[in-house]
Order: C-alpha cells, then structure tokens, then sequence
C-alpha cells in the first residue's frame, strides 16, 4: 500500500516550510480546507452551497464575510477577474504559492477552493526539480479525485507561468474532466499544468500515483542500481546529489533509458487557450 501524502496542516503550521527549502517535505503543507491565501496568512472559506466562489464565506476576525466582499476590502482583483488553475501539487500548498508570488514582487493574495475532477489525478512528473524533489504531474485516471483549484488574477497566472519552465499551461475540457467545487457549481473552464516530460510509471507501466516525497525517491532508487550509484542510496542523497545540474540530468535520463518514464499524449494536446 502506497503511504499517504503529507497530513493536511493545521493554520498555525502552514508556513513553516516550503519544498524549494525543505525538498522531502513536497507537495508541502496543504490546508485541511478551502480558503484564501492573504499575505503571510491563510484565511479559512465555508462553500455555500449552489453558490459560486465569490459568495463563500470567510472567516475574518471571528465573522463570516461574504469572499467577493472581502477580495474588494483587501483592493484585490475580483471571482470575475481570476483564472482557474487545478493544482495537482505544491500549487496547493499555501508556502509554495507565498514564496512564488512574493519572489515575482506580488501580493500574494489568492482563493484556494477544495474540488472534485473526474478524470485527473495527481501523479509524478518524469524530471526532478532543480530544488532536488520530483514534482507532481497530472494524469488522466479513472474517477473522481480531490483536488485544490487556485484563483488567480492575470499578473499572478504570468507570474505562476514564469515558475513553471517544466510545464505547458493547458485547458482543461470541463465536458470531459469537470471541476466540481465543494458547493456544488461546476466551472466553466480551468487550467491545468501538464508536464512537458511525461510521467513516471510503476512496474506495471501504469502511471505512478503522487506520494509521499522520501518513499516516492526510496521507490525510484528500488528499481535501479544505476540510479543508486548516480545518486545514492537514500532519498536525503538523493536530493543533496540532484541538485548538480549534470547528476540531475543523468537521472532524467536514466528514468527513460530504464522504460520508468512515458509520454502524456492525451493532456499535451489538450488546448492552449479558450474558445471565442
């Protein structure tokens, strides 16, 4: 059986770390419930139900504020003005985002809604990131899976493009892979972020499922002795070794001279913008 990712953190420890500093700790911290990223804080959102993001509730100060209202307090972009972008890894993670956006000279200000997405899961991009983790990918799997759904104003979706070298910005067909919130309205459209060098696949060829970052680097490693000499025995070798720029790509290659690596042609030809 698979370990399970990382337990949901509480508010006062989402920000204690972040992957780019503490690799084995990705996808990061991740919230046990919808909210908003404001600053250096995480303000909790209750889904009404039937009811669009904007109209959620969160929690400030003890009272429940309607979110539209509270993005407009804040002087920030409006539920109108934002992008849907699925994250299916440290996208979700409220340090992550913090330190991209704050790095980018943005204010980190950002709605995170909890969703179903049929169709999609999260499973392991065949790089590994300069940082020394290996990322997240999405791949299409049968069923629903819980996922986190970022919103995100036009200068933060260039700015989160500009963070993500290894991907392509891809539409999603809601017809085929809706995106469900927990209120129950489903979207429109949304973004998803598909990796440009395939996935990582188990011994069965199937594609593997995001894990927990030291047993998903122990499994790598089981499988290959080469991959061992080059970097390692232990998930913490590994990520200390990675980070040389010729070790990192002498990994990638050996994921696809050893068949642990396939191509995602399904989600690369997914569309690159929205229709007229």
């Amino acid at each position: 059986m698979s370990e399970a990712l990382p337990r949901p953190a509480t508010l006062t420890d989402l920000f204690v770390d972040d992957p780019m500093a503490a690799p084995l700790t990705y996808p990061g911290r991740l919230p046990r419930t919808s909210g908003l990223l404001q600053d250096d804080s995480f303000v909790p959102l209750a889904e009404v139900a039937g009811a669009p993001a904007e109209d959620w509730h969160a929690h400030v100060g003890g009272q429940a504020v309607r979110l539209g209202d509270h993005l407009e307090a804040l002087g920030a972009a409006p539920m109108s003005a934002r992008h849907a972008v699925l994250a299916v890894g440290s996208n979700a993670a409220p340090s992550q985002l913090y330190r991209k956006f704050f790095d980018g000279a943005l204010r980190p200000v950002v709605p995170l809604t909890q969703a179903t997405v049929q169709g999609i899961a999260a499973g392991v991009s065949a790089h590994i990131n300069r940082h020394g983790y290996v990322p997240a990918a999405p791949i299409a799997a049968p069923g629903p899976s819980r996922l986190f759904v970022l919103w995100v104003d036009q200068a933060q979706l260039v700015a989160l493009d500009v963070t993500e070298p290894n991907y392509y910005r891809r539409l999603l067909p809601t017809e085929r892979h809706p995106v469900t919130p927990a209120s129950g309205v489903a979207l429109p459209t949304c973004w998803v972020y598909v990796s440009r060098h395939g996935c990582l696949t188990d011994r069965t060829g199937e594609a593997m499922r995001l894990e927990a970052q030291p047993r998903l680097i122990a499994r790598l490693l089981s499988r290959s002795a080469e991959l061992r000499t080059l970097c390692g025995p232990t998930p913490e070798t590994f990520v200390a070794r990675v980070r040389e720029p010729l070790v990192r790509e002498a990994a990638c290659h050996l994921f696809r001279s050893l068949g642990l690596a396939r191509e995602q042609p399904e989600l690369l030809g997914l569309p690159t913008r929205t229709a007229c």
